[in-house]
């Protein structure tokens, strides 16, 4: 991944947009990074994936509700806050 200055990406906004059409562009600002610039294509990708990872995590939970496989509403959004997952 290319990585630019912020003060290079707004100088030179065009390239920069080109080259996220190959690849994505790593942005940073005094030295750390704070946006990465993709295509709109690679974005509309990410965004199904999301929504397919969403669509099956509904599934997988109705069955367990149908199988009377619950948890504690405490307990999951703690782990939940935690970055915890099954």
């Amino acid at each position: 991944m290319q990585s630019l200055s912020a003060n290079d990406a707004k100088t030179k906004f065009g390239e920069m947009l080109l080259q996220a059409q190959r690849e994505p562009v790593q942005i940073n600002k005094n030295g750390k990074p704070v946006a990465v610039v993709i295509s709109a294509e690679e974005y509309k990708s990410i965004e199904a994936l999301k929504l397919h990872f969403l669509q099956n995590r509904f599934t997988q939970a109705k069955a367990e509700i149908q199988k009377g496989k619950t948890v504690d509403g405490e307990a999951f959004f703690t782990a939940l806050e935690l970055g915890q997952h099954d």
